[in-house]
């Protein structure tokens, strides 16, 4: 087991990425709280966990709340006696517009999710990695930050934002022993998949799109991220810190 004894964190893990990411770790021997605004979801996912003999607790957090960063720190520190991984992960889409038909208020809602969610929950976790001298800070990026697609400009730009981000946190943890790496997907098998095509829900005319797009042929499934997180949350990832890790079958080349 490549986790065996640590304890996760991940938000957004009441579904898609997060969900998958959560049982995958704990598959690997972590110790999970699922965090996410959809508590109802958390708790199924953790209920997956324990069938399968693993360890987890859900808790509903808002990721734009400092009080409900802290809380899931809180929880697992509480509960576990120590905090080793933290998947910032949880984001909301964009349905594709020009920037002139934008609203401001997509942007605010936008920003505060996937740039300040991330910040924050880097607020809560990195002082207790840092006094800790180990722990590895993963954010959920996008190959929107790299090479966007047309319509998407504000939230190409919340993704660009966190892949800065860590690389300026990975230098400023790197003296303390801790990690901070970006995962940047490409397009998905999730819930949001359908905003991403500008449609109500995927249908053979936007999946088709997408997959002409990525030169192995086909879109992620959530368990290409789970795996990658795994990887890098573990000992063996253990001279990755800064980077931002494409995983995406060939689509940003």
């Amino acid at each position: 087991m490549r986790l065996k004894g640590k304890v996760a964190v991940i938000t957004g893990a009441g579904s898609g990425i997060g969900a998958a990411s959560a049982i995958a770790m704990a598959r690997e021997g972590a110790r999970i709280v699922v965090a996410d605004i959809n508590e109802a979801a958390a708790k199924a996912v953790v209920e997956q966990i324990e069938k399968a003999g693993g360890q987890a607790l859900a808790v509903r957090a808002d990721v734009t709340r400092a009080a409900d960063n802290q809380l899931m720190v809180e929880k697992a520190l509480a509960t576990w006696g120590t905090l080793d991984i933290f998947l910032a992960n949880a984001g909301v889409p964009q349905f594709p517009a020009t920037i002139e038909e934008q609203d401001e208020a997509v942007f605010d809602r936008i920003f505060a999710v996937n740039v300040k969610g991330v910040w924050l929950g880097a607020k809560a976790a990195l002082g207790v990695m840092k006094k800790q001298k180990r722990g590895v800070f993963l954010v959920t990026a996008s190959t929107a930050a790299i090479r966007p697609r047309p319509g998407g400009q504000t939230y190409a730009a919340s993704k660009g934002a966190v892949v800065t981000l860590t690389k300026s946190l990975a230098l400023e943890c790197a003296p303390y022993g801790v990690r901070v790496v970006a995962i940047a997907p490409v397009a998905t098998e999730t819930p949001m998949l359908a905003t991403f095509m500008g449609k109500k829900e995927v249908d053979a005319e936007g999946m088709a799109r997408y997959v002409a797009t990525v030169p192995l042929g086909r879109l992620n499934k959530p368990e290409d991220l789970a795996n990658a997180a795994v990887f890098l949350a573990s000992d063996e990832a253990a001279m990755i810190t800064g980077s931002c890790l494409e995983v995406d079958g060939g689509r940003c080349i």
